[in-house]
Parts: C-alpha cells; sequence; structure tokens
C-alpha cells in the first residue's frame, strides 16, 4: 500500500500558556505522531495527502491507559481515542456507530498512522476503555488547545452552570450532573466536573475553578454559586466574581435591594454609580434592560464577609408583547470595578453556555438520550462531546453543525481539516 513508511519518534517542547484558562503541569516533551508518505489511495477510494501528521494525536499518547498491561498493545489507546472523536465529528452518537465508523474507514486511519494491530475495536472495548479512563486526565489531554485558543482572548468572560445527563440515569434514579466552565468570548468548553446531584453544585464548583487559570477573568456563576466560599476561591485564582443574588442569600438580598432603594431616592448623591442600557425587538416583542451599578456599596451587614465585593448590580428587564408589559428585578455582587457596559455583558452573555453548549449538546448530539452508564464512560463521552463542539464553534466553514457532521461524514479531507484544528494551534 505504502511505498515508505516513516516513523518518527522526537520529542516536541510542549509551549507554556502564558494565560491559560486551565491550569494543568503539562510534560516538557511529547512524542510526535506517525508520519506516512502513501504512494497511492487508500482502499475504498480515501485518499490522503503526502506526509499528513494528525497533531492531535500525540496529546492523547499522554493520556493513562487504563487497562491491564497485558491487554494494551492488543488495541492503542490512541487509535481508541482517535477514532472516538472522528466519529463523534462525523455523528456518531452510540458506541455501535462509533465502531461502525471505524470499521467503514479503517483504510483511511491507516493513512493516519494509526497502527490498528487488531483492527477496530468493537464497541463493548470503546465502552470499557472509556468507563476506566480518568476523566482530568482525559481533559488534560485537549489542555494545550483549549489554552492556544484562549490566549488570543484579550479578556476572558468564564460562565460556570450545571447540566444533568438524564440519559445515564440508573436503577437507583440518579443521573449525571456536570458543572461545566465555558469560555463566554469564543464559545469553548474549559473544564467539566461530575457530581452526584444539582444540590452538590456547591461542592463542585470550587473543584472546576482551581483546574483553571483565573488570572483577569470575569467568571459568572446563577445563585446557586453565590456562596462566600466561592467567591474567595474566585479572587484566591486572581479572577473576578459576577455572582446572582437570590433568596438562598436572603439577608444580602435584602441588603443589596435596600442599597438600590436608598440610592433611587436618594437621586444618587454621593454615590459612586454607572448605568447602561439596551433595548432588542425580536417577532414583535419589545425587551428592555437597565443595568445600574454602585461601587462601593454602603449597608451591606455582610459585606465583610465577602472577599473584595466592590460592587452591586441592578437588572431591570421591561418585556412588551402586544398589550401585555410585564418587569423583572434581578441583583448581582461583583469584585470587579468594571464600567456597568462590561458587568452588562458578563450578566447578558452568563446564558450563553445554556443556549449555545448545553441546548446543542442535547439537540444536536442527542446528549440525553445517551445511554451510556458504565464506570466514567458518560462522563468522558460528555467531554469528548464538548471537544467536538468547540472544534466547530472554532471552524469557519458555512452550514450548520448537523450539516457539517455530515459532510464530515462524507468528507475525508474535511474531516482531517477538523482534527487538525484539534491540534495545529498548539503542535
Amino acid at each position: 500500500m505504502f511505498a515508505t513508511l516513516s516513523v518518527t519518534t522526537a520529542n516536541v517542547s510542549v509551549p507554556p500558556s502564558v494565560a491559560a484558562p486551565v491550569a494543568v503541569a503539562a510534560a516538557p516533551s511529547a512524542p510526535l505522531c506517525l508520519l506516512v508518505s502513501a504512494a497511492e489511495p487508500a482502499a475504498g477510494g480515501a485518499s490522503v495527502s503526502v506526509g499528513v501528521r494528525l497533531d492531535i494525536a500525540h496529546h492523547f499518547a499522554q493520556v493513562p491507559d487504563p487497562r491491564h498491561p497485558a491487554f494494551r498493545d492488543h488495541h492503542l489507546l490512541s487509535d481508541i481515542l482517535v477514532i472516538a472523536l472522528s466519529a463523534l465529528l462525523s455523528g456518531c452518537k452510540s458506541w455501535e456507530a462509533i465502531a461502525e465508523f471505524g470499521r467503514t474507514k479503517a483504510a483511511w486511519f491507516r493513512g493516519l498512522g494509526l497502527k490498528l494491530p487488531h483492527g477496530i475495536p468493537s464497541h463493548d472495548t470503546f465502552d470499557r476503555v472509556f468507563a476506566a479512563l480518568d476523566p482530568r486526565a482525559f481533559q488534560q489531554a485537549f489542555t494545550a488547545w483549549i489554552n492556544a485558543v484562549c490566549d488570543t482572548l484579550d479578556f476572558c468572560h468564564i460562565p460556570i452552570d450545571g447540566k444533568s445527563v438524564r440519559g445515564s440515569r440508573g436503577p437507583a434514579g440518579t443521573c449525571l450532573h456536570l458543572v461545566s466552565a465555558w469560555a463566554a468570548g469564543q464559545r469553548l468548553s474549559l473544564a467539566q466536573v461530575a457530581v452526584a446531584g444539582k444540590s452538590n453544585e456547591i461542592i463542585a464548583i470550587p473543584q472546576a475553578l482551581r483546574m483553571l487559570d483565573l488570572t483577569g477573568a470575569l467568571v459568572s456563576i446563577d445563585a446557586i454559586g453565590c456562596q462566600k466560599h466561592i467567591a474567595q476561591e474566585i479572587r484566591t485564582g486572581g479572577g473576578d466574581y459576577l455572582l446572582a443574588v437570590k433568596a438562598n442569600q436572603p439577608t444580602l438580598h435584602a441588603d443589596v435591594q435596600s442599597c438600590f432603594e436608598a440610592a433611587f431616592e436618594g437621586d444618587f448623591a454621593g454615590v459612586r454609580y454607572d448605568t447602561f442600557s439596551t433595548q432588542e425587538v425580536n417577532r414583535g416583542r419589545q425587551e428592555e434592560r437597565h443595568y445600574t451599578v454602585i461601587y462601593q456599596p454602603q449597608g451591606l451587614s455582610t459585606q465583610q464577609e465577602w472577599q473584595d465585593l466592590n460592587a452591586v448590580v441592578q437588572v431591570v428587564r421591561i418585556r412588551r408583547d402586544g398589550d401585555k408589559t410585564s418587569e423583572e428585578i434581578s441583583y448581582f455582587i461583583s469584585s470587579s470595578k468594571a464600567a456597568a457596559k462590561v458587568l452588562a455583558e458578563g450578566v447578558r452573555s452568563h446564558w450563553g453556555i445554556e443556549n449555545g453548549q448545553h441546548w446543542v449538546l442535547d439537540v444536536v448530539f442527542g446528549e440525553d438520550r445517551c445511554r451510556s452508564r458504565h464506570g466514567h464512560a458518560a462522563e468522558n463521552l460528555a467531554w469528548l462531546r464538548k471537544m467536538v463542539l468547540s472544534c466547530f464553534r472554532q471552524d469557519d466553514s458555512k452550514g450548520s453543525i448537523p450539516t457539517r457532521q455530515v459532510r464530515a461524514a462524507a468528507d475525508d479531507d474535511y474531516r482531517l481539516h477538523l482534527l487538525h484544528l484539534l491540534g495545529e494551534k498548539c503542535a
């Protein structure tokens, strides 16, 4: 099949990230992947470019193989991970579909340098490997790429939110719940932590924060994350917090509300403040948002318990739909001293993680319908979906994500382009 087969075993330096949002100690060097020179097109019509280098493969080389040493050479771990990643890029949603995709594209995978010593693994092998794989180590395989993408940001807004993977519900009635960190500017997943349920998010959020380099970032969390120790964790990491205040913090909520009432009654005399407003019209519905920020607020009885509480934010949302008008007022606390426009963008874009990630994972990738629940399989598969979604977000090609998945399944060159997106910035 091949005129020449060259194997490169030299090491390459992994460049450190300057402003990486994920702080993970990287090995000083990593082995390169195989370089293959093709004499002719691979069987089945899959053409392989001369000297193709699959950059993402060498990141998987650093993932510890959880299997017994006697079984590690039967199907190589890096081969398994590359096949699974390629299959998800092409729209596969189950282990059976992933294995079938691998068998269909076996010649193409060999052309990229995958060894496949015993052919394509079965769907049970994919399930067992992902169930045993250390989730933290698997996330770290993508760290260099995430860092490289986020290094292009001058300012980073990191919303943190939880999501249940309902298809993983077992006999006990519980399902996997994931707390995710998201770079709003690049619509990129940064980290995820698995917990037993939504009530455990308070425990998981600090774990997710410790996985990130928060220097200079604005971290927004909904009311469940409005906790003193979480605010302190963000400040210790070098970031600023923007936390929604609701009834779960009744004293703080009442104090913030009273602070704004007093300021409005006194026409903001002697109060340092800033405002920002937006108006939108969508399908006949008008929505106004008025943001008011008070800096160095006075009269908060628990202010000293919240590290570096420098501002309180009031958001008034007025919706008009025909002859119906509704008004909603919400409050936030922040350690940031930024202008009202910046904090307003943080409040507004926080829910991008819901619309830009959680909704897409369910509707496009069928995450809630996935029944995988063996070991860490559901958690690792959820992370792989996030990386595939992040890859599509960085791709400039035309078409919706489902359309590009169909193209990736049919077009070997486009699929290879997507794989290179996951490696070229950090190769």
